[in-house]
């Protein structure tokens, strides 16, 4: 063979010899799976779903009321009321109203005291001197209350309540025995000697106690307790019970005695069972008084107390609502009040629950009942009992005096006069 035939063969035996190298020395990949891509009208996006969004109702703002045993129920039951017309939560807190004051004074500087609570008029100038009650503007409405009631809710020229109902002694006539009204305390002193003299009644009258009751036989001489300074404010330091006109009634009150119109045990019990029992013509006494009298059968008419010098003025009594001074909702309470209790709606449901005399006026004007009505009439007159805290000095001094009186252990000028001193050391030992 030839050298370049020899050659040829080499170089073919080597290409072979490489190609089935490569092909020996590789794994055969495997076969991929084709992916189709979606098309884009095959593509579907899922959105999240579609939420309401949550609205929150704004809380309905509360108001804490500490009410009596007859209040509270009326209160109670005007809830939804209340919710509707103002837009507030009432919670009621039930508590005898004897009590109100004892809690009031304990919670209330703990910060722990009701919004709002009720109370005697009596009692404010003790609590606006514990920093306990604050001020309130009744606005328009002040008009729609009868002016005796907002004056007993005033204190240093400011109203620090809203009156719902006045309560005012008057004098109860045994009509069988009495026909007609008398008008002045010397008419009955005439009328009841003549009914002595008959043997008909054992006594004019019996005096329930010896300070409350009486005080519109002390008005009807010129007596007071307390004067006034220039702004109409009660002045402590003017006592009156030994002014003349006080004293002119402690004489008129021996002379009552002495002559056996009035015997000179005082007795509310003794008072009330022999008027009942027709033993004597007349009782001074209040509204409180008709459940007995009606239940006890006897005849009776509510007239005016008699006049002397001047008309016979009874103390007069008045509840209300007070706001906590030192509520974080003082201006809530007063919006409830204006707003919700002197209404026609309120004071309306209160007057049926608890038949007193209505402080608003648009209630007063529908008591078709004769007897509150006789009593209504007088509280134009009627004097608002001092609301000051002094006066607490003055009931023991003022009750014995007038009992030392009634037993002639004394003339009235003495015995009036020491309990006008005893409360003046009283009041200026404050």
């Amino acid at each position: 063979m030839s050298n370049k035939k020899w050659y040829i063969v080499v170089m073919m035996l080597l290409l072979s010899a490489l190609v089935l190298s490569a092909c020996g020395g590789a794994e055969t990949p495997a076969e991929e799976t084709a992916v189709e891509e979606p098309t884009e009208e095959e593509v579907v996006v899922e959105e999240p779903p579609t939420e309401e969004p949550v609205v929150e109702e704004e809380a309905m703002p509360t108001l804490i009321v500490m009410a009596d045993e007859v209040t509270a129920p009326v209160l109670e039951g005007m809830r939804d009321s209340v919710a509707e017309q103002v837009g507030i939560e009432l919670e009621i807190q039930q508590v005898a109203f004897g009590e109100i004051g004892n809690q009031v004074r304990v919670s209330i500087p703990a910060g722990e005291g009701p919004d709002l609570f009720i109370t005697a008029h009596d009692q404010i100038g003790n609590y606006i001197e514990g920093g306990l009650i604050a001020p309130v503007n009744l606005g328009d409405k002040a008009d729609q209350f009868v002016e005796s009631s907002l004056d007993a809710f005033s204190y240093g020229g400011e109203l620090y309540g809203l009156p719902y109902a006045t309560e005012n002694v008057a004098l109860f006539r045994n009509t069988d025995l009495v026909p007609e009204p008398i008008e002045t305390w010397d008419d009955f002193v005439a009328v009841s000697q003549a009914l002595m003299d008959e043997g008909t009644v054992v006594n004019g009258t019996v005096f329930p106690n010896t300070n409350f009751h009486i005080y519109a036989i002390h008005t009807a001489f010129g007596g007071y307790i307390f004067g006034t300074d220039d702004s109409g404010a009660l002045d402590p330091t003017d006592v009156g019970l030994d002014s003349p006109g006080f004293i002119a009634s402690g004489e008129f009150i021996q002379q009552l005695v002495e002559d056996g119109l009035v015997p000179a045990a005082a007795d509310g019990s003794a008072a009330d069972a022999q008027f009942i029992d027709g033993q004597i013509p007349f009782v001074i006494n209040g509204p409180w008084a008709l459940t007995s009298y009606r239940e006890g059968g006897v005849p009776y008419s509510v007239d005016p107390l008699p006049s002397a010098d001047f008309p016979g003025a009874p103390f007069l009594g008045s509840r209300g609502f007070l706001v906590n001074a030192l509520s974080d909702n003082a201006l809530l309470a007063e919006t409830f009040l204006t707003e919700f209790v002197a209404t026609d709606e309120f004071m309306g449901e209160l007057f049926a629950q608890d038949p007193r005399i209505p402080a608003f006026i648009p209630t007063l004007e529908t008591v078709d009942d004769e007897d509150l009505a006789g009593f209504a009439a007088i509280s134009p007159i009627a004097q608002p009992m001092p609301n000051i805290p002094e006066m607490g000095a003055v009931w023991d001094s003022w009750g014995a005096a007038i009992q030392i009186i009634m037993n002639g252990e004394q003339t009235p000028e003495e015995a009036l006069t020491n309990a006008a001193n005893q409360i003046r050391e009283a009041v200026e030992a404050e």
